[in-house]
């Protein structure tokens, strides 16, 4: 399957300049081969999910945000490679909650771990800290900024369900204002000629700087408020978002929204038989239940290409090359 994948995926993208570096903060730092050569990694972990390669190795998860997927999935992807993994998931129990800065908690770490990986609520927190120490930073999401693995995990997902990634139209619903896995998607995407449509409340509509991104890189996109069946119906993707509550400082904003879209099995009678439903979860209410039962349901599966997709960049990341 390696070999198929870069057969597929390798469309005579421009030799790069340089790689990505040791360090993986924004999907604005990759060039499209960067991305590719992450995405064939990943095809091969697919394959062979269990190697040693990283034995011998530390890895560190430093989670000042709370997350359930991600940390899972990047500790899991140690493990699988044979790497050691300390950490924390929880600031309260380690010395931030005393006082200590973020600078003098990287540059601890750094002293035990070959790679850290970091989440954090500060928009920029990943990008700082790769700049304290000379240990490779992977940003596992800073705010509501970027979320680099996620967009690695969810291009291999369309790859996988459209067989290609160029030209596809992807329709982005709920959160774009917030939602950094949106925000690093659009930007990844645009080496592929997508054509884009925000669904969104006016609140929480997509960004203007990211809606200028596509205007200076002549990507297409549209924007409504209205959430319906002729949305669904000409889109090859539809990734779906939770309204987040934890990124509001007005709660009664967030009252207004919370409830705005719901996606039920019934809305896809009309969809093409490609379409498939992406969601970087945890989801609230914004997909029902009984969207589950439909085989356009992929945000499960989109989850599990999350660990192949990790360890790929962890590798990356410390210079092994894999396959």
């Amino acid at each position: 399957m390696h070999f198929v994948l870069k057969k597929k995926l390798s469309l005579n993208p421009e030799k790069p300049k340089q790689s990505m570096g040791n360090n993986f903060i924004s999907v604005t730092d990759l060039t499209k081969q960067d991305i590719l050569d992450v995405l064939n990694d990943a095809a091969y972990f697919e394959q062979h999910p269990n190697s040693n390669l990283l034995q011998g190795k530390v890895v560190a998860t430093l989670f000042f945000e709370p997350s359930t997927r991600t940390r899972l999935s990047f500790e899991t992807a140690s493990n699988r490679l044979g790497a050691r993994v300390i950490g924390f998931s929880d600031p309260n129990s380690s010395s931030t909650s005393k006082g200590e800065t973020l600078k003098d908690t990287i540059k601890m770490v750094s002293n035990y771990a070959d790679v850290i990986v970091m989440r954090h609520y500060l928009e920029g927190a990943a990008r700082y800290a790769s700049e304290v120490t000379d240990v490779p930073i992977i940003n596992a999401g800073d705010g509501a900024n970027q979320h680099p693995s996620q967009t690695m995990l969810d291009l291999y997902s369309i790859w996988k369900t459209q067989g290609t990634l160029d030209n596809i139209d992807i329709t982005m619903v709920g959160d774009l204002k917030y939602g950094r896995t949106v925000h690093s998607l659009v930007q990844a995407l645009s080496f592929f000629n997508p054509r884009f449509h925000f669904i969104a409340p006016d609140l929480l509509r997509m960004p203007h700087g990211y809606r200028d991104f596509c205007k200076t890189h002549n990507l297409y996109y549209d924007e409504q408020e209205t959430f319906d069946e002729s949305v669904i119906n000409s889109t090859d993707i539809l990734y779906m978002t939770r309204i987040q509550r934890e990124r509001f400082s007005d709660l009664r904003e967030y009252e207004q929204v919370k409830n705005i879209y719901c996606l039920r099995k019934s809305m896809l009678d009309g969809a093409k038989d490609n379409l498939r439903i992406l969601h970087p979860l945890p989801r609230v209410n914004e997909i029902a239940y009984d969207v589950d039962e439909s085989d356009k349901a992929y945000y499960f599966q989109q989850a599990q290409n999350g660990l192949y997709c990790r360890e790929a960049i962890i590798c990356r990341m410390l210079g092994i090359k894999v396959g």
